[in-house]
């Protein structure tokens, strides 16, 4: 059911279009404390809400679009409008009772609330499954305690998703997790320390002691296992990470041809170089997939549907296109040249906002891994040794794999190396990027710069499979400085 209070799409971009570039006028300062005032009243968070509450039905084209027109201005904002809707507003829409949903969404149209999620914890940052917090059955509720950090929006937040694992009567904690809806009225969240963060500026991050008792009704239901319900919120929000890349990768790309177009070196323009025109059709091809990836995300993201079983597609996702945004913020640094070390240069703070996005909700390293795990675990069962036959059967790879034939025809030995697994998992990332590419080309995207894209992605798989089939093992010297001092080896 639509909200005919609402303005239409374009005017409610248009209005948020105006919001962001009053508050970012300089794209590097962020705006003053209660920011939260002028930015929130244009509400950006409203795409995440359901329609029966007052929300913009939670249409996963808006959303990216959102996230995309936040990025262009701010991706620090960005990450805060990604936080509040992936990480605390669907997962609570799709969960939560409905009574607490009404009271949450209510406080987020009307009161300009903020919300966040707690997994991470000092002890065990990626290995989440094995988290320390505990709760236990306390009267008609129940008492959570742990302590977590890097939990975006620290200290600022009015409402935290919490993440526990449920104690046993020997003291011990079980399997599953489970996750409970806090706000601030029932207190028992400490912040301990607030860390000096390198970059996104606008967003605290720190370490929170939770010794908190919550009400029966804030704990989320799931619709099977809670270790599901966690992969279904991870999993999505990593599938809307394009969202936020979007406009980033686009502001780069404009202000990398504005700088290029301008700026002569030798007598003739930076753009008439062909190293230069390389650069540049690189962060082009950033652009186009992006493009694809939001295209392919707007049918599988929505939050009526089960992401739970999409690692696949939501890894390659988040690990690429993080890796493009870091990419394109060394390229353009490289581009403007020392102006763009300067603290008040997009190009610098650029660098250092997109490098967290390859860390967080998963390190690159290891969702790379996890997707040839992926890979690997369903050829065993199919009892395929090659390559190329095993991606031709799959709905992400068939053209993709088809196009690379030649590259891709081989047999995997077993027993790779954890290295060998990361190399292979960027290969597939990138492969399965180029399946979504050509898919967004059928839909009469322009045709050029999906050529050049594809060609340049083929360009970075060939350079892996290069790194892929390198036999030799490199290992660690230990104690390097004995005999290494090289002030020992100078002539005479």
């Amino acid at each position: 059911m639509k909200n005919s209070n609402l303005p239409d799409f374009p005017e409610y971009i248009r209005n948020l279009k105006a919001k962001l570039k009053s508050a970012f006028q300089n794209p590097l300062i962020s705006p003053p404390e209660d920011w939260s005032t002028g930015l929130l009243d244009a509400s950006p968070f409203s795409v995440f809400i359901p329609s029966r509450f007052g929300g913009r039905g939670q249409k996963v084209h808006e959303c990216l679009t959102v996230l995309e027109t936040c990025s262009y201005e701010s991706l620090p904002f960005s990450l805060i409008t990604g936080i509040n809707g992936a990480l605390f507003l669907q997962p609570v829409s799709k969960y939560a009772e409905e009574q607490l949903q009404e009271k949450v969404f209510h406080d987020f149209i009307h009161h300009r609330s903020l919300g966040g999620l707690m997994i991470t914890e000092p002890d065990f940052g990626s290995d989440a499954l094995q988290m320390q917090s505990r709760f236990r059955k306390d009267g008609d509720g129940y008492h959570l305690q742990g302590t977590k950090h890097w939990g975006g929006l620290t200290g600022r937040a009015d409402y935290w998703l919490l993440t526990a694992r449920g104690e046993t009567e020997d003291g011990g904690l079980d399997r599953s997790i489970n996750f409970f809806v806090w706000d601030k009225s029932l207190g028992g969240i400490e912040v301990e320390e607030y860390y000096d963060s390198l970059g996104l500026d606008m967003i605290p991050y720190g370490r929170n002691r939770i010794d908190t008792h919550l009400p029966s009704e804030r704990r989320l239901i799931p619709e099977g296992s809670g270790v599901r319900m966690l992969l279904d919120l991870l999993h999505r929000s990593r599938l809307q990470f394009p969202g936020m890349a979007m406009g980033f990768l686009k502001r780069l790309l404009d202000e990398a041809r504005q700088h290029v177009r301008s700026r002569k070196v030798g007598g003739k323009s930076l753009s008439s170089y062909d190293q230069v025109q390389d650069r540049m059709a690189v962060l082009q091809s950033y652009y186009t997939v992006s493009s694809a990836m939001c295209a392919y995300s707007t049918g599988v993201a929505g939050v009526e549907k089960d992401c739970s079983g999409l690692a696949l597609p939501a890894n390659a996702i988040k690990s690429v296109i993080t890796d493009m945004m870091q990419s394109a913020a060394q390229t353009v640094l490289q581009l403007v040249g020392a102006k763009g070390y300067r603290r008040d240069h997009i190009a610098g703070q650029a660098l250092v906002d997109s490098r967290p996005f390859q860390i967080f909700e998963g390190s690159n390293d290891i969702l790379y891994e996890q997707i040839a795990e992926t890979a690997l675990k369903s050829m065993n069962r199919l009892k395929e040794t090659n390559l190329y036959r095993y991606l031709k059967n799959s709905d992400l790879t068939s053209r993709a794999s088809s196009w690379m034939r030649d590259s891709l025809d081989f047999s995997l030995k077993s027993g790779l190396s954890q290295r060998k697994k990361v190399d292979l998992g960027r290969i597939l990332g990138r492969l399965i990027s180029v399946q979504m590419v050509m898919t967004l080309a059928d839909r009469g995207f322009r045709q050029d710069l999906a050529e050049n894209c594809l060609g340049i992605i083929k360009r970075r798989i060939q350079s892996l499979l290069g790194s892929f089939a390198d036999s030799r093992g490199i290992q660690l010297v230990e104690d390097y400085e004995e005999g290494s001092a090289w002030l020992g080896f100078i002539p005479g």
